[in-house]
């Protein structure tokens, strides 16, 4: 306690860390007090049709990821997550798209570029996503919009307001990005995931202790080791664990010395992240929303009622093998073993130089992406686990999946800056080994 007291001391002493925080504290004030902003012409009292229908599926996840402002009619209610896509999309097109990857190379200039397709594409989204949100809140909320309006303006005018803003939002997390600490995208997406944290928190704990005599004190014990546990699991796939199998170690290491440097091929067992389980989600998205046409949902079929649960044995399995497949696509688009052979400065002992050195590598990340894309499904998985042990759906997202792994990936980027100011003007680091590892891997030392 006494050298926590101490480094938060070390950090009101240094007046750019300070102010950087502030200005990141403003700035997530001002987005969360946006979040209950409601549209012009909108009845707060009756959206509470809006908020059962975010309760679960993927108007949950919408929902979460808005930090409750979609359920709240809010104009922040289209979040971040256009612009998450389009930045996927812009992403790909960088890895297939011959005008992109030339694009990529051109160094800040072309990022640049990259930028602004990726505002304009957002844009684009935008236009369509906020038509389509208010269609569905005038179906699940018909006594929310105000009758004596023009219908035609409200939608006009209501658009425009959706898109500005998620355009808003935007320029809020770059803000935090050029004068705040840590990635202002990524926070703006903590802030509204753990928005929803104290109150699934607080359901949990009245649920098990309204439940004493059946064991739910034992129960709830038992929550918190297991999600102990996934956070320690979801902290080593964030920092991108670097060992391979022993067989294989001693062959991955460049057999000549530079400098008296060992040199070493850099490969991750978890090089794709999280990006996995965001395509294999939007993939598993399509049978919720097959079934939210059905008019009445014993209509549908059973296939497709047990794809649209998130807890079913069908939908897990299909979720876990799409990550595994989707580990292995999305590696192999952003590691270019032909390039890892041109770029090494030594050679791998027993394999010529060039094509049999690519074919090399590509085969050892083969077998390294396996147990990386099995360990990712099992934790993208586990919020349906928690369901087995009858946690709450709302606190269950928090054991495993996008928004755990992002809740753990931010706050070490940002702890790993905080510290790099600390260690920066030789004050001691946040632990007591001063190293902390954010996403990319690199410690602050």
């Amino acid at each position: 306690m006494k050298k926590f007291i101490e480094t938060l001391k070390n950090i009101w002493h240094i007046e750019d860390l300070r102010t950087r925080i502030l200005i990141t504290l403003a700035f997530a004030a001002m987005y969360r007090f946006g979040s209950f902003i409601v549209l012009p012409g909108i009845n707060p009292e009756a959206l509470t049709a809006l908020r059962e229908q975010t309760n679960t599926g993927l108007m949950s996840l919408l929902n979460m990821f808005s930090g409750g402002a979609f359920s709240n009619a809010s104009i922040f209610a289209l979040g971040i997550m256009p612009y998450i896509t389009a930045s996927i999309v812009i992403q790909l097109f960088a890895f297939v798209v011959p005008y992109f990857q030339k694009m990529q190379r051109e160094g800040e200039s072309g990022r640049r570029k990259m930028n602004q397709y990726t505002r304009w594409l957002t844009i684009a989204i935008l236009l369509f996503q906020a038509p389509s949100y208010l269609v569905n809140l005038k179906i699940q909320a018909q006594g929310a919009i105000n009758p004596n309006i023009d219908q035609t303006l409200f939608y006009i005018a209501s658009t425009v307001i959706l898109a500005a803003g998620s355009m808003f939002i935007l320029w809020i997390g770059e803000r935090i990005t050029d004068k705040g600490i840590g990635n202002g995208v990524s926070l703006i997406i903590m802030l509204g995931i753990i928005a929803r944290l104290p109150q699934a928190f607080g359901q949990e704990v009245v649920s098990r202790l309204n439940n004493l005599g059946g064991g739910g004190l034992v129960m709830f014990i038992l929550e918190l080791v297991l999600l102990f546990v996934v956070i320690l699991a979801a902290i080593m796939l964030v920092q991108g664990v670097r060992k391979v199998p022993v067989q294989y170690a001693k062959r991955m290491v460049a057999g000549q010395q530079v400098g008296g440097v060992r040199q070493y091929i850099p490969l991750k067992v978890f090089a794709a992240n999280v990006m996995p389980i965001i395509f294999a989600q939007a993939i598993m998205f399509i049978p919720i929303t097959l079934l939210s046409l059905v008019s009445n949902g014993q209509a549908a079929s059973p296939v497709l009622m047990a794809l649209s649960d998130h807890t079913s044995w069908a939908y897990n399995i299909i979720f876990a093998l799409l990550i595994i497949a989707f580990t292995y696509f999305y590696t192999a688009i952003t590691l270019n073993p032909v390039q890892m052979a041109e770029d090494m400065n030594g050679f791998i002992p027993g394999i010529r130089p060039g094509k049999e050195t690519a074919d090399y590598i590509d085969k050892i990340m083969d077998l390294i992406t396996l147990p990386g894309s099995l360990f990712l499904a099992v934790i993208a998985c586990m919020p349906a686990f928690a369901g087995l042990l009858n946690v709450k759906p709302e606190f269950a997202q928090f054991f495993g999946g996008t928004s755990l792994l992002i809740l753990v990936g931010v706050v070490l980027d940002t702890l790993q800056q905080i510290e790099s100011h600390l260690l920066m003007r030789h004050y001691d680091g946040l632990l007591s080994s001063g190293r902390i590892r954010g996403r990319s891997g690199i410690s602050s030392r």
